[in-house]
Formats: C-alpha cells, structure tokens, sequence
C-alpha cells in the first residue's frame, strides 16, 4: 500500500528507496540542474527535514519512498500546525515558505520519481499581506557609503584596503541593483569594470546592468589598495586574510553602519537594491526597464515599487503642502 502512488513506468533502479534519501537527490537536482542560490538550498533542507522528522515522530517509524505518496491532507496540516506552534513559532510568511518548499519538493517527487500526492493540493496556506520594500533614503545611502570608507572608530588592525572594499561592494549593491551573491560573484577578471556588467542571477537568468561612474571608481580604488594578487577566476572581492569575502561580512557591515547612523534594522543590504529601483523609479525610469535592470521574472514582482514611491510621494505632500 506504502507503494501505491509510485509511477509504474519510473525507472525502478533509480529510485530512492527511503525519504530521506529523495531529500538528498532533490538537494542536489536544485543546486545542479536549477542552479538554486546556496542559501534556498539551505532553507528547503531545513524545511522538508523538519517535514519528515514531524512525520518520523508521527506514524513511528522512517519513511519510505512510497510512504510519500499517502501523506494525508490531515497530516501536512498537522504539520503546518506543528510549525506554527511550539518554542520556535513561524510566522504566517514563514509558514507559506515552508508549505511552498513541500509543494516544490512533491512536484519534482511527482515528475522525476513517479511519486504523485494529490492531497497536498487540498491544504491551504496561511494569508500572508504582501510586504513592501524598505529602501533607505538617498541621503541614508549616501552616509552609508561615506560612513563605509571612513576607517576612524574600525576595529584595531583594520586597513585602508577593507574600506575600499566596503565601499565597493555598497556602491555595486546601490548603484547596479545587485544582490549580495551577485556583487560576490565578481571575478578579478571583471575589473577594471566594463560600461555594462553581464550578471547571472536567480534561475541562472542573464541580465545586462549599465555601470555609473561612480561605481567603476569605487571598484577601481579598491582593486589599487588590493595587497593580494589575485588569477583572472578568482573572486574579486576578498576578506581580510585573502580568502572569498562571504555575505556575513557584509551583512555585518551594514549592521555595524547602522548603528552608527541610527538607521532601522530594515537597512540591510538588499535595502540597497531596493533603494536601487525605488530613486530609480523616482526619478522617471519605468516599470519595465527597471525590472529588467533588476533580473525579475514577473513585472508583479517589480510594481510594488509603484506603492513604495506613492507612499513618499504622499509622505513629501503631506510634510510640505501648506494644505496638509
């Protein structure tokens, strides 16, 4: 019965034979064939883990490929319950993510292992209210940059190279609208920066990305202050003992800069791409060539720049109009 919902017609030697092994192959399908970033990677295993723990825990006993396939409507609501109680609650947004990386995980189980599970499609997920970027200010950008090359108040032994660096990578974030493993992902071999920078983003998805002279320079003066000689695949940017920079250490930048300039712990570094798109989108461009400029599949995804903008547009009426 265990075995009920497997395809007769999958390729039997290829089958895993047990759950967790499925998880393990379909690890590995997302980071080889859909070139998935590290860190969804990360967040699905985690999260179709603690699905099958749940299930483990629940019936008593490992599961089987098969057992998969008879998963009840009953238990994957059991288990979204399970996920929204206990010591580490998740949060409605949380939860969706987690019911998406279940759907995604019984999709590729039902295409590549014959594994079909209909009653997944009868659990509904938590409503979630869409959340509006939070870009900082222009002002707040630009002290982010000038604060990240100063190197008075850093750390004993910090060198004028790191700020350089700093710097560089901010300006790449904000001036090109990269992602923190997009602007990490640069090689030696890429600087002196061309006119237009070729980025592989999500979904190994290619975009061209014009470069400000701004950021041409910031890279410039970093690589002039680079005590490391570096091969042409090497990545560019690196931390202080010569390795690959990692995005923690910029994460924590921008945690420290923060703190030094007051700002929300919504200033994160892909505050900085959002501020990107949103001064973008303030200053004329349109919907279009801004979702293009910032890799997204979905002008949807784009327009919720329209809602940021409106709100500082009401927000300047409101402080400025002798009416308000």
């Amino acid at each position: 019965m265990a075995r009920q919902g497997l395809n007769a017609q999958a390729p039997v030697d290829d089958i895993p034979r047990t759950a967790r092994a499925a998880l393990i192959v379909w690890l590995g399908y997302l980071t080889h064939e859909r070139r998935a970033s590290p860190r969804t990677v990360e967040a699905y295993g985690a999260g179709l883990a603690a699905f099958l723990t749940f299930m483990e825990r629940h019936r008593g006993e490992s599961l089987t490929l098969g057992d998969l396939s008879d998963v009840s409507a009953a238990e994957f609501r059991a288990y979204l319950a399970h996920r929204r109680g206990g010591d580490h609650p998740l949060s409605p947004r949380s939860l969706s993510q987690a019911l998406s990386a279940l759907r995604a995980f019984y999709q590729w189980l039902d295409r590549r292992q014959g594994v079909a599970n209909p009653a997944l499609a009868l659990v509904r997920g938590p409503r979630v209210k869409p959340g509006q970027p939070r870009p900082v200010s222009e002002d707040q950008a630009r002290g982010l940059l000038v604060e990240a090359g100063d190197t008075d108040g850093r750390l004993e032994g910090f060198e004028l190279w790191e700020a350089a660096r700093d710097v560089a990578v901010l300006t790449l974030l904000y001036g090109c609208g990269l992602r923190i493993s997009e602007a990490l992902s640069l090689k030696r071999r890429d600087a002196p920066l061309a006119q237009v920078l070729r980025i592989v983003g999500k979904g190994s998805k290619t975009r061209m990305v014009p470069v400000l002279p701004a950021v041409a320079q910031a890279v410039d003066a970093y690589v002039a202050h680079l005590p490391f000689a570096l091969a042409p695949e090497e990545a560019l940017f690196r931390a202080k003992r010569g390795g690959a920079l990692g995005p923690r250490r910029v994460q924590a930048l921008m945690q420290t800069l923060r703190g030094q300039l007051g700002l929300p712990d919504s200033a994160t570094p892909h505050a900085l791409r959002h501020s990107f798109a949103t001064h973008l989108l303030g200053g004329g461009a349109d919907l279009r060539t801004i979702q293009e400029l910032l890799g997204h599949a979905s002008l949807s995804t784009t327009q919720k720049y329209t809602d940021v903008d409106a709100a500082s547009l009401l927000a300047a009426y409101a402080s400025a109009h002798p009416r308000a």
